[in-house]
């Protein structure tokens, strides 16, 4: 009787389970929402955490800051620009709106087509205009002129000839490159960043940020390529998080080990799609979500190797003749008890804020 009360397994049963619910319960108080407990054991075995750029790791708030090789009034070709845009939601499209300044009369756009990860197509007032970058001139056979500028450049064309470009700046996140060191500290082997940007755009908020690698000029397809390649590289072990915010970066955040949406600004295939979702926009959030999961899984294994310890210990103690009843009541009772106490950490996060 005394070896079968030792036996019973209650203490792996009820305190394995109660610390990854104490510890999805911790991170959600964080503002980190984990979508199941095998998410949050793939999330402390990250090595690898794989950007999107713009809205992750930029605030994706664009400010037009010049127009150049314009043959038109400025002004003129950004109002040709807003009108051909005014049918997208994206935020380049928002700011040349914004830029515009004025009210968008819709009536004066006609055939609008949109063409992913090129731009717009559109007649406005009876004139085709194109609007969208370098893919897109080479696409259509329009001779355009190179930017020096950094940022996001919108190439025009109006009537098959070249009307110039409107220079787009972004600007970094406040926190982000502290959350790329934090990230670094907390075990992350690589950060690497994949945006449709150009190459030159992409490189320097890559080097002002401290990551590792960085692909640009990528197509939303492109993108879930990059980290199949990604993947295929790393051990077996090791878990590739990617972070993303856009709708776009649904189809990469189901394909990643984990997949982490910015919830705040995020859209809600984004939302849909990740497997941890952060409810604010501050990147330092992923590393406190890294960390959160260590700890819960090293309690987890301080659980296992604590109750199968003292529970081997007292069935030897039982066969040969030495452990009495309130031995094996310890063993399982006292034992499951000490588990639960150890698994209710897991509700608390003490790092730095």
């Amino acid at each position: 009787m005394t070896f079968l009360v030792v036996s019973c397994p209650c203490a792996l049963v009820i305190s394995i389970p109660l610390s990854f619910f104490a510890g999805i319960g911790g991170a959600s108080k964080e503002g980190v929402l984990v979508k199941g407990s095998n998410y949050l054991e793939a999330l402390s075995q990250a090595k690898y955490v794989v950007f999107d750029k713009t809205g992750t790791l930029t605030q994706g708030v664009f400010e037009v800051s010049g127009v150049h090789h314009n043959e038109l009034e400025g002004s003129l070709l950004l109002e040709y620009a807003a009108l051909a845009e005014c049918a997208s939601s994206h935020p380049i499209s928002k700011s040349l709106q914004r830029a515009y300044g004025k009210e968008i009369d819709r009536n004066r756009v006609t055939d609008i087509k949109e063409i992913s990860g090129h731009g717009i197509i559109a007649k406005v007032d009876g004139k085709t205009v194109a609007a969208g970058n370098t893919k897109l001139m080479k696409k259509l056979g329009i001779p355009y002129q190179d930017c020096h500028s950094v940022g996001t450049i919108i190439h025009m064309e109006i009537d098959g000839n070249y009307a110039g470009h409107i220079v787009i700046s972004d600007v970094v996140k406040p926190h982000a490159k502290e959350a790329i060191l934090a990230l670094k500290k907390a075990g992350v082997r690589k950060t690497i960043m994949l945006t449709g940007d150009t190459d030159r755009v992409a490189k320097q908020v890559a080097a002002e940020l401290g990551i590792d690698e960085v692909h640009s000029e990528l197509l939303p397809g492109d993108k879930v390529s990059e980290v199949e390649k990604l993947l295929s590289l790393k051990k077996e072990k090791e878990k590739l998080a990617f972070v993303g915010d856009g709708i776009n970066d649904a189809p990469v955040l189901t394909r990643a080990d984990i997949g982490i949406a910015m919830g705040a600004m995020g859209s809600d295939a984004a939302i849909e799609a990740a497997d941890v979702v952060l409810m604010d926009d501050n990147p330092l959030q992923i590393a406190k979500a890294i960390k959160i999961s260590r700890k819960c899984i090293g309690i987890v294994k301080q659980n296992i190797i604590f109750a199968l310890v003292i529970k081997f210990a007292c069935l030897f103690l039982s066969a040969i003749g030495i452990a009495n009843m309130w031995f094996a009541i310890f063993a399982d009772v006292g034992v499951m008890i000490i588990a639960i106490l150890n698994a209710i950490r897991a509700l608390r996060y003490r790092g730095k804020r």
